[in-house]
């Protein structure tokens, strides 16, 4: 009787084991990482900037990529395009009204497979408005840097309307274009260390 109790309880360790999630949590490392931007200005060029306060958790599976998930929480007053007039300006209300939205805020939702990579889908908050967005992206790879952190790395990129989310000023020029376009291109490279290390 003893042996057939052991033999059920190491059985069921085993089926119990195969449930646990094989996900592991991995903290966004954001002196490695980066946040960035790039908008139309004056029609002729365009601004690029990025956000240096940011945090986030991955819930990395490395047996399958698409059971993982993102999020990530950015300070608005972070924003930096390398000139402290215009940061100024993004940060009041015409553009992010940070006092008021001092996030912008990114959970997914679930990841699929593309053919030359994977796409993030979730939803993105800014000002109080959520909508849903889609970033396809790569991983990049994974080591155990000097330290003994292991770490992940990811690359990708995608664009939203800053109008959806109440991003609205504007400035019409004498010769009929726009001060700033309303297409943002979104640039991440993130690192991110096992949590516990």
């Amino acid at each position: 009787m003893k042996f057939k109790i052991g033999l059920l309880s190491a059985v069921m360790a085993i089926f119990l084991a195969g449930l646990a999630p094989a996900a592991e949590k991995y903290t966004i490392d954001n002196v490695h990482s980066y946040v960035g931007f790039s908008v139309s200005y004056l029609v002729l060029s365009s601004v690029k900037g990025n956000f240096g306060d940011f945090e986030g958790m991955i819930h990395y599976d490395e047996n399958d990529l698409t059971q993982s998930s993102v999020e990530v929480s950015v300070k608005t007053a972070s924003i930096d395009t390398d000139n402290p007039d215009r940061d100024n300006h993004l940060r009041n209300e015409d553009f992010f009204s940070a006092p008021e939205y001092p996030e912008i805020t990114f959970k997914s939702d679930k990841i699929t497979k593309a053919d030359d990579g994977y796409v993030l889908h979730g939803d993105l908050t800014m000002r109080g408005v959520t909508k849903a967005v889609e970033i396809p992206f790569e991983m990049r790879g994974k080591i155990t840097d000097p330290r003994g952190n292991e770490r992940i790395a990811f690359e990708g990129s995608t664009k939203i309307n800053r109008k959806d989310f109440g991003v609205n000023w504007n400035k019409t020029m004498d010769t009929g274009g726009v001060v700033v376009g309303d297409e943002v291109e979104i640039d991440l490279q993130i690192q991110a260390i096992k949590a516990g290390k």
